[in-house]
C-alpha cells in the first residue's frame, strides 16, 4: 500500500516528472491591486455601518465616497503607470537580425517612475502563443534607466521592448526623451504626496471643524490639478514617437492623468460649493456637515445662545455680580458647573439645589439669649417710664 501511494507519477521508480511549465504572464500591478483591495474593504465597511445613521444621510454618504475616491486616485496616480500611454498592433522581428517577423500588440504606459512594456503576439501562428511579455524599467536615479537595459540586454529581451527601453536610455543628440520623463514625474511626485497631506488633514477637520474642512477640501482639488498642469507642461517639448518599422507608436495622456483631475474637478465644486454656503449663510452650515446636529455642540445653537445671553446681560443687571467684582471671582463663575442663566450643565442629571437654598431655621431656642433680650426690654421700658414728662 506505501509503496503504490510513493510510485504515484512517478515512472520506473525515477523522480516526478512535472512536464508543464508554471511560467506566466504578469497581468496586474501588485502595488496599484494592493491600493484597489484597501480602499474597495474601507468602503463595504462603511456600507456596512451605513444604515445606522440617522441624520445628514446623504452628506455624509457624499463626504466619504468622496474622501475614498480621493484617497484612490491620488495614491493610485502614484504608483501606477498610466500617465502618457501608447498602443498599437506591430509586425516586426523577434529579434534582432532576424527575417522571421511576428504579429503583436504593443503597449507602453509610462508612470512617474517607471516606463512598463507588454508584448502579446497574435494568435495567428501556432508558435507565437507562448510570446507574452510584461516588462517594468525604473528611472528613480538617474543612472537606474541604463542599468535596467543593460539588464534587459543580458536576459534576451525581445527586441520591440528592448526598442522601447532604447528610448528612454539615450541621452545625447537630441534624444533626451527619458530625462524629460523622469523630471516629469520627480515633480508630479513631489505634488501628489503634498495633496495626499491635505486628503488627511482634511479628513481631520470634516469631523472637528468642518467649515475648515471644505476648505482643505477645495485647496487638495487645486493642488491635483495643479499636478496635472505641472505634467503636461514638463513633457518633452519635442513629442515621442516610436517608429517600429511601418507603424508609429504616438503617446497621449492615460486613465492616471484622466483619474486624478477627475478627483481635483469633484474636490473643487463641492469644497467650493460648501465654502461658499458657509460664506454667504455662516449660521446655515451646521446643517450640511455638521455631526452633532441640535445638540449644544452645534456652532448655530452656541452663537445663539451667546447672543441671548448678551441681550439678557444689558436689560437686567446683575446684582450678584457687580461691575467692581474681582478676578477670582469671575473665574471661578467661569469654571462653574451652571451657565449664566442658572441653569445646570448636566440636563439629564440631578440638580443640587442645596448650593441656592438659605440657611434653615433651627428649632433650638437658647434660653439665656431670651433671657438677655427679655432684660434689655425691661431696662428700656424703666427709663422710658422714669424720664416720662408729668400730665
Amino acid at each position: 500500500m506505501m509503496r503504490g501511494w510513493f510510485d504515484a507519477f512517478r515512472e520506473n521508480g525515477g523522480p516526478t516528472l512535472y512536464s508543464y511549465t508554471n511560467r506566466t504572464p504578469v497581468t496586474a500591478d501588485v502595488s496599484t491591486l494592493t491600493l484597489y483591495i484597501v480602499f474597495v474593504t474601507l468602503f463595504l465597511a462603511f456600507l456596512i455601518i451605513f444604515p445606522g445613521v440617522r441624520r445628514q444621510r446623504f452628506t455624509t454618504f457624499t463626504s466619504v465616497a468622496l474622501s475614498l475616491f480621493v484617497g484612490t486616485a491620488i495614491l493610485v496616480g502614484q504608483h501606477g503607470s498610466g500617465w502618457h500611454t501608447a498602443e498599437s498592433q506591430i509586425s516586426t522581428a523577434y529579434r534582432a537580425f532576424s527575417r522571421e517577423k511576428i504579429n503583436a500588440d504593443i503597449g507602453i504606459n509610462i508612470g512617474l517612475n517607471s516606463v512598463n512594456v507588454t508584448l502579446r503576439a497574435l494568435p495567428i501562428h501556432n508558435h507565437s502563443s507562448s510570446i507574452d511579455y510584461n516588462e517594468r524599467f525604473h528611472w528613480t536615479g538617474a543612472s537606474q534607466m541604463k542599468k535596467e537595459y543593460n539588464k534587459a540586454l543580458v536576459k534576451g529581451l525581445p527586441f520591440p521592448i528592448l526598442t522601447v527601453g532604447e528610448y528612454f536610455t539615450v541621452d545625447a543628440e537630441g534624444f533626451c526623451w527619458g530625462r524629460s520623463y523622469r523630471q516629469a514625474g520627480y515633480y508630479t511626485s513631489i505634488f501628489l504626496w503634498m495633496a495626499f497631506a491635505l486628503w488627511l488633514l482634511s479628513n481631520l477637520l470634516l469631523v472637528v471643524v468642518p467649515r475648515y474642512g471644505a476648505y482643505l477640501v477645495f485647496l487638495t482639488g487645486l493642488t491635483l490639478l495643479f499636478t496635472n498642469f505641472l505634467y503636461s507642461q514638463l513633457l518633452p517639448s519635442t513629442p515621442l514617437q516610436i517608429r517600429m518599422e511601418q507603424t508609429i507608436l504616438m503617446f497621449s495622456f492615460g486613465w492616471s492623468f484622466w483619474l486624478v483631475m477627475v478627483a481635483g474637478v469633484l474636490c473643487v465644486l463641492l469644497g467650493g460649493a460648501v465654502s461658499l454656503i458657509d460664506l454667504i449663510y455662516p449660521h446655515k452650515f451646521s446643517t450640511i456637515l455638521e455631526v452633532d446636529f441640535g445638540t449644544p455642540f452645534d456652532r448655530h445653537t452656541i452663537i445663539e445662545d451667546s447672543h441671548e445671553t448678551k441681550k439678557k446681560k444689558k436689560a437686567v443687571p446683575r446684582l450678584e455680580e457687580p461691575p467692581s467684582a474681582g478676578l477670582g471671582t469671575r473665574l471661578l463663575r467661569r469654571l462653574s458647573k451652571r451657565d449664566r442663566d442658572g441653569r445646570s450643565a448636566h440636563p439629564e442629571g440631578l440638580d443640587n439645589y442645596a448650593f441656592e437654598m438659605e440657611a434653615p431655621k433651627s428649632p433650638w431656642r437658647y434660653p439665656h439669649l431670651m433671657f438677655r433680650d427679655s432684660r434689655k426690654k425691661q431696662q428700656i421700658s424703666f427709663v422710658q417710664t422714669t424720664w416720662q414728662k408729668p400730665s
